[in-house]
């Protein structure tokens, strides 16, 4: 059933979010130390807590839509929905916005 609005985890508070994506990253870390990577060559490349945290919203958001990728319009109202429910996290919604090119929606473009 298609929503203007993506289930973020079903309300879920952002420290119990950042929690679980340290867990995640501690887990990602942990893996490839015991694989012989060398932390100084990937440590840079992995994502920040935050970051971590908004990809998961976004997945989440993607999940509910039958796994379809969004489109630029979608991209842009799913961040910044997920600015709106977590605001600390609006400086890097907005970031993520510029760094990966998604675009706000052009006039005359609708989303299905």
């Amino acid at each position: 059933m298609p929503s203007n609005h993506a289930p973020f985890r079903g309300r879920v508070s952002l420290e119990v979010l950042r929690a679980e994506a340290r867990q995640e990253l501690e887990t990602v870390i942990h893996e490839r130390l015991l694989a012989g990577e060398d932390p100084w060559a990937f440590m840079e490349e992995l994502p920040t807590e935050d970051e971590l945290v908004v990809y998961l919203l976004r997945a989440d958001a993607i999940a509910s839509n039958d796994g379809q990728r969004p489109s630029p319009t979608r991209e842009y109202r799913v961040l910044r929905q997920i600015a709106l429910e977590y605001p600390p996290l609006t400086t890097l919604v907005w970031r993520l916005l510029g760094r990966h090119g998604a675009m706000a929606p052009t006039d005359g473009i609708r989303e299905p």
